[in-house]
């Protein structure tokens, strides 16, 4: 751990010569990584399928996309977004001017992800080299290969002293969170965000933690029954619903529920097949197998339910008859796994997101303009879609996070 130490000072001197600073430095570490990720694209895409069976238009499209959009649109943005900006000064202080100046942090630890091992370690990066920080990452040791793939590219593009790639399991998180940082951006489970935030809060370090949730998806009586199933499959379903805003559960109008679950059958049959698809994502280790094992115990498996130990996939997966006091709707799913509740007035859907706390997204399908204004004034959020699924994520333009 001596070395933790040793490039953390290394940093802490880099940082204070004041080069992350400018703009055009920023800019071109930037550009020299969007060429990085470029030059070792076919070994992130060979890693991503070792990890988790990823297939080479998913990786691409959820992964390695998003990065390379990303770091496009910073580079577009970068110099407006870091330049001084006037504000107004009250009359009393005239003829005084007024300015807000931006600050990089300084030292910034990451400590990135599973389940989008390159994208949501890539992504928080491009943040801190834009906003001019020495950085540090620890990418998750549950994906081996996309973590050393990382360790690779930027170990080859710039020295400890600016960007420090750190690997290893719960210890060395652990130690580096002991450590005194500027800024700890921490994506991953609402159990290890606590540990986060109490380590950060020691040295009063500001932190963006990005946890998942239950995240519902509403089916009204008005929606457009077969593009809801459509869209819920495909979103459900993405890295075998491995992802912090894929729709958790359904809440589906009692009054369209048979026909929603023989649409979702439909797609599901037409984008997977029947049984286990051999070029399904798998599920990231055994403990989390065993878990979503155990919560298809739950209530009524209207179609899937297969699932091969070995190589660790689960099928995709719609569950009936389930009541909000079972273990499926206490915790995050995180897997292809689909519960199905019915609901007949408004006021059982807005209580039952209420008392499961604010989500990270929130779906609706409807196509009622008026219903649609009720659930945006009714129901707190991070993030969602009308009529759709997970796009809210995709976009540039829009920030991502909780409430």
């Amino acid at each position: 751990m001596k070395k933790i130490e040793t490039f953390i000072q290394k940093q802490k001197a880099y940082f204070q010569k004041g080069e992350t600073k400018k703009i055009s430095f920023r800019i071109h570490q930037l550009k020299r990584l969007k060429e990085g990720v470029l030059n070792y694209e076919e070994e992130i895409l060979e890693a991503l399928k070792k990890d988790l069976n990823k297939s080479e238009f998913e990786a691409y499209m959820t992964e390695i996309g998003m990065v390379l959009q990303e770091i496009n649109y910073t580079i577009k943005n970068l110099k407006a977004w870091a330049k001084p900006e006037k504000v107004k000064s009250p009359m009393v202080h005239f003829p005084v001017q007024s300015f807000l100046y931006k600050e990089p942090y300084g030292q910034v630890l990451i400590l990135s992800p599973w389940n989008y091992p390159f994208q949501l370690c890539i992504s928080p990066l491009v943040g801190a080299i834009a906003a001019g920080n020495c950085v540090t990452i620890k990418p998750s040791e549950l994906a081996p290969n996309t973590s050393k793939v990382i360790a690779k590219i930027l170990n080859n593009l710039y020295p400890v002293s600016y960007v420090a790639v750190v690997q290893g399991g719960v210890e060395v998180s652990q130690k580096l969170l002991e450590k005194k940082w500027d800024y700890i951006f921490y994506t991953g489970s609402t159990r290890v965000g606590h540990l986060v935030m109490e380590a950060a809060a020691k040295n009063l370090t500001p932190i963006t933690l990005e946890l998942g949730g239950k995240s519902p998806c509403i089916v009204d009586e008005e929606a457009c029954i077969d593009l809801a199933a459509k869209r819920i499959i495909w979103g459900k379903l993405f890295n075998a619903g491995q992802t912090c805003v894929a729709p958790d559960y359904i809440l589906v109008h009692q009054s369209v529920k048979d026909q929603l679950v023989e649409s979702m059958k439909k797609y599901i049959f037409q984008f997977y097949g029947e049984g286990i698809n051999i070029n399904f994502p798998r599920i990231i280790n055994e403990g989390h197998f065993k878990r979503l094992q155990g919560l298809m115990k739950n209530g009524r498996v209207l179609v899937g339910g297969h699932y091969d130990e070995d190589k660790l996939q689960i099928s995709p997966t719609i569950i009936d008859q389930i009541s909000i006091e079972e273990p499926i709707m206490k915790e995050e799913i995180f897997g292809p796994l689909l519960p199905i509740m019915t609901y007949e007035q408004w006021d059982e859907v807005k209580d039952l997101i209420e008392n499961k706390g604010k989500p990270l997204a929130v779906y609706y399908f409807s196509e009622n303009e008026e219903n649609q204004r009720r659930a945006l004034q009714q129901l707190s959020f991070g993030g969602g879609c009308m009529n759709d699924t997970i796009l809210q994520v995709s976009t540039p333009y829009l920030p991502f996070g909780g409430v």
